[in-house]
């Protein structure tokens, strides 16, 4: 992935990791176009940042990303970057029924999202030199987080996903990247934006800059602080990766 010519859209990025993306991303020279349902933080980032573009979608809507991927082509033709930013996190509580409505909005966010994105963008970006479709799974997809079992295994479905469209994709000329994300500092959930053990978020960013830049064929984005739990079963430390995992606070293990 080229960081400084590209032209980038990234749904989801009004906050957090695709903001601070989407900014790094415009300073290094690529044009970028950030994406998400809340019209004011779009209006926010237009002002704040000249020279981003902005396009409302809502990822859970089949309709929202059929009309934001006509509009964002018709501005911008010359598209060769989709980052499938949009995610949710929230707790899960499987000792009561109640919990199905927000597990099934998780997987529609973290899941259905990308697959709509990527529908909706392929043929487009079949035709284009440098094509990139960028997905973001995260370290729990590797090792799981008992508070949240619906998101690790949407998590872990955009790892296989990234796994196996690679070598669909890529043979037609389009690149798949996948960012793994540890613990970072946003607030992806309540009370994860200041827990001491999550990555700071101008870390993370920076970090996963200097990883594209260093090499534009990655195909993996793995910042340090997520290798224990991307390699814990190939370095034998799976069962105990899980026990330390668990035993933390919720937030600190979160990805």
């Amino acid at each position: 992935m080229d960081i400084t010519h590209s032209t980038v859209f990234i749904p989801g990025a009004t906050s957090g990791i695709g903001l601070a993306l989407a900014q790094r991303l415009h300073a290094a020279g690529s044009t970028v176009i950030v994406g998400g349902r809340r019209t004011e933080r779009l209006a926010t980032i237009a002002a704040d940042h000249p020279g981003i573009d902005t396009v409302e979608i809502d990822t859970a809507d089949p309709a929202s990303v059929e009309a934001a991927s006509r509009e964002v082509l018709a501005k911008h033709p010359d598209l060769d970057v989709v980052v499938a930013m949009a995610g949710i996190m929230p707790l899960e509580d499987w000792r009561s029924a109640a919990v199905l409505a927000t597990a099934e909005q998780v997987v529609t966010t973290n899941l259905l999202g990308p697959l709509r994105l990527l529908a909706a963008f392929t043929e487009h970006l079949q035709g284009r030199d440098g094509a990139t479709f960028v997905t973001v799974s995260s370290g729990l997809a590797h090792v799981p987080l008992a508070a949240t079992p619906v998101y690790n295994a949407t998590k872990a479905a955009i790892h296989s996903l990234s796994e196996g469209l690679r070598l669909q994709l890529e043979p037609v000329g389009v690149r798949l990247v996948e960012i793994v994300p540890p613990a970072v500092s946003t607030s992806l959930t309540p009370i994860l934006e200041e827990h001491p053990g999550a990555m700071p978020l101008d870390a993370f960013a920076d970090e996963v800059m200097a990883l594209l830049a260093a090499d534009p064929d990655a195909h993996e984005i793995l910042v340090d602080a997520v290798q224990p739990l991307r390699r814990a079963e190939v370095d034998g430390r799976y069962a105990e990766t899980i026990a330390q995992l668990n035993g933390l606070d919720v937030p600190a293990a979160a990805g």
